[in-house]
């Protein structure tokens, strides 16, 4: 192989979800099988890469300073979820499950890892706490240690900045240790429609 292709290849690795083998196959279909593809590819990115950002209000992805579900007037805005990556969010978009508002952590707590509170998208979640008429909060983060984790932290913050918000917990249905990005539609919903109340 060459030196440029190898470089590509590399680079390809690197991204989530990418193995070798795949990073091979794509940089191959790119360069010589399908090179015409490459160019509308690139300007995408390129074109992407200067518009997509961060929403203000939940983390998620926008073009302005607010996404499409921050600005829908049709959404509850009494009921956040809480997910821990935009995948997620975009996992329970599909499952049709959740018709209120999102908030995306950009992560989860890790002390093993050096992720602590302040690396979390949690003062903007402070915020709407504080600015927004939520009533309910789902808390749609993995089964795992890290995850029942980053729970704990957030029903301890909520109740230190406004008593009476409804908390609860998806469960039913993930397999413990997974996340949410890799399950069906069908398993999500019977996830959030069959959440628990977790007390303080």
């Amino acid at each position: 192989m060459t030196p440029s292709f190898e470089k590509v290849r590399q680079l390809l690795r690197q991204l989530p979800g990418l193995g070798h083998r795949s990073a091979e196959r794509i940089a191959l279909y790119l360069l010589v099988e399908k090179p015409e593809k490459l160019g509308p590819i690139l300007e995408s990115l390129t074109a992407a890469s200067k518009q997509v950002k961060r929403c203000n209000r939940c983390g998620s992805i926008a073009e302005g300073d607010l996404c499409e579900v921050c600005v829908d007037p049709k959404r509850e805005a009494t009921s956040l979820c809480i997910v821990e990556q935009v995948p997620d969010l975009l996992a329970i978009e599909r499952s049709q499950a959740h018709r209120g508002t999102y908030h995306v952590l950009h992560g989860r707590l890790s002390p093993i890892n050096g992720v602590g509170p302040e690396h979390l998208n949690l003062a903007s979640l402070e915020k709407r706490l504080k600015d927004e008429p939520i009533s309910e909060i789902v808390l749609a983060l993995g089964n795992d240690i890290e995850g029942e984790a980053t729970c704990h932290y957030i029903r301890e913050s909520i109740s230190n900045i406004r008593a009476g918000i409804k908390v609860s917990r998806i469960g039913f249905g993930l397999p413990s240790g997974s996340g949410l990005t890799f399950a069906d539609s069908a398993t999500l919903r019977s996830a959030l429609e069959g959440r628990r109340d977790v007390g303080d």
